[in-house]
């Protein structure tokens, strides 16, 4: 009896206190989407005026006050009407993690400090980028790509994910469908001509997918070999080596040039005035007071 008494009590206490809520997102949060953070009382009479948010730091761990022009916000905290508002019109994956409300004021308890953490984290998917297997593996492919009859294709696509993407392959016209991230076409013929589609798709968020689109072509037997993709690629980069081959070159030439120029233009240390006497009635001599006629030097 004496135990729910007491509960009684605490309860009555308790609930004479408005506690200190933060709302915000209920759905997924996509980067670049607007939301908006609010800190508020469950007695909506309550007074907002001495509450600020505060976001804990991973790397610190702790929990630290939202200013202005802090944790790249490009908004700081609003208070309006009795509102305590904090607006991200552009979050992105540097704006995720937990935050919540704390009060100031002298006669709240420790307890009713906080509120309850509020945690969100912000889901994006980059754009898919096409890579060729080869020595182009570094390099982008073109929208459009040529091969020679016979040729092994291998493309990979990816993307920055705030989670791994889920990868698939089709191509126009076809009902297959390839689950995975890497397109292997072997012996390319004129059968495996048209254009394929490699899309991602975020796996939590299923309403975000990207897709990159690439046209194959296989060229006929008689073309030449700086006709398909991988060789305009080859002609390109033996024409840049050429091109610093020869700057390095014409630029040795010069210095080698220059250099010898300047040796030439030196001529032997002329140290016969080093021997002559100065006497003080010749022309060569300085102003002096001293009357003897003995060489200077």
């Amino acid at each position: 009896m004496k135990g729910l008494l007491v509960a009684a009590v605490v309860a009555l206490i308790h609930g004479s206190f408005a506690t200190l809520l933060i709302k915000g997102p209920t759905k997924p949060v996509l980067e670049g989407d607007g939301i908006t953070l609010e800190c508020l009382y469950s007695d909506s009479e309550a007074n907002i005026s001495e509450v600020n948010f505060e976001r804990f730091v991973e790397h610190r761990q702790t929990w630290l006050p939202v200013r202005e022009r802090f944790w790249c916000f490009s908004q700081q905290p609003l208070r309006q009407d009795g509102r305590l508002t904090l607006s991200l019109p552009h979050p992105g994956r540097y704006n995720e993690g937990s935050y919540r409300c704390v009060s100031n004021a002298e006669n709240v308890t420790e307890q009713d400090r906080f509120s309850m953490p509020l945690t969100f984290k912000v889901y994006y998917l980059g754009e898919v980028l096409l890579t060729r297997d080869g020595f182009t593996s570094y390099l982008g492919v073109s929208a459009e790509l040529k091969v020679r009859l016979g040729d092994e294709v291998v493309l990979k696509c990816s993307a920055g994910s705030s989670e791994e993407p889920v990868y698939y392959w089709s191509k126009d016209g076809d009902d297959w469908i390839l689950p995975s991230s890497t397109l292997t076409l072997r012996k390319m013929t004129a059968a495996d001509e048209g254009q394929y589609t490699c899309v991602a798709e975020h796996p939590s968020v299923g309403t975000l997918t990207k897709k990159r689109k690439v046209s194959i072509t296989v060229l006929p037997e008689d073309a030449r070999w700086y006709e398909s993709s991988n060789g305009r690629v080859l002609l390109m980069a033996s024409a840049v080596a050429v091109s610093l081959l020869v700057f390095i070159l014409s630029m040795s030439v010069f210095l080698c040039r220059r250099a010898k120029r300047v040796r030439t233009s030196k001529g032997p240390i002329d140290d016969r005035s080093q021997k002559k006497p100065i006497y003080k009635t010749s022309v060569e001599s300085l102003p002096s007071t001293c009357a003897d006629k003995q060489p200077l030097v």
